[in-house]
């Protein structure tokens, strides 16, 4: 597949909206229950960019086809270095390496900023999703019994964890986005990223 990673921007929401939406509208994936509008959208990315990465993975012809990003655990200032990870593929791009080449990006940028500790929840059943931690060394740490309940049934959501970094006994905050946007690392982790996709 040939196709490149970039930061995304407000101006992507349309595109991110509707690759989110089936997910919301058809799956337990997401416990979301309506989608969110384009402008819902739009405003998720302009409240958290700065501070988080929001990736995305377009083709020459699809235009975009998947995103990732993070957001804080917790809201509590001591959760200051631990991050929850979101990443969704188009339905049409699935088993061609985008998540695997996003996920790359995403957790290269995560440890440049400093963070810490990265964990992501997993709506069961939900064998891709599980696959693709495994991959990249997560390891499930707990399990919410029947957590949620969407498309008829009850759900158990799977908690997993990556530690990305050392534990310094007096950590610096970790950088925001924007302190990196233009820096040498910040496109290294991106074409990090992109080779992925060329191994597939």
């Amino acid at each position: 597949m040939h196709a490149s990673l970039r930061i995304a921007t407000p101006a992507d929401a349309s595109r991110i909206r509707s690759i989110y939406a089936p997910y919301v509208e058809s799956t337990a994936i997401t416990f979301e229950t309506e989608a969110p509008t384009t402008e819902e959208m739009t405003e998720r990315i302009e409240q958290s960019h700065e501070q988080y990465p929001w990736l995305v993975c377009e083709t020459e012809n699809e235009g975009v086809v998947g995103y990732a990003t993070a957001s804080s655990l917790r809201s509590k200032a001591a959760y200051a270095w631990a991050v929850e990870l979101t990443v969704y593929v188009d339905d049409d791009a699935q088993q061609s390496g985008v998540g695997t080449a996003l996920y790359t990006s995403l957790l290269e940028i995560l440890r440049e900023q400093g963070f810490v500790d990265a964990y992501a929840a997993v709506t069961l059943p939900n064998p891709a999703s599980i696959s693709l931690h495994e991959n990249f060394a997560f390891e499930p740490i707990g399990t919410f019994p029947a957590a949620g309940h969407k498309q008829g049934s009850w759900h158990d959501v799977q908690w997993w964890h990556r530690q990305l970094g050392d534990r310094p006994r007096d950590p610096d905050p970790p950088t925001p986005m924007r302190g990196i946007r233009d820096s040498p690392a910040l496109e290294a982790a991106l074409r990090t990223g992109e080779a992925s996709l060329r191994e597939e």
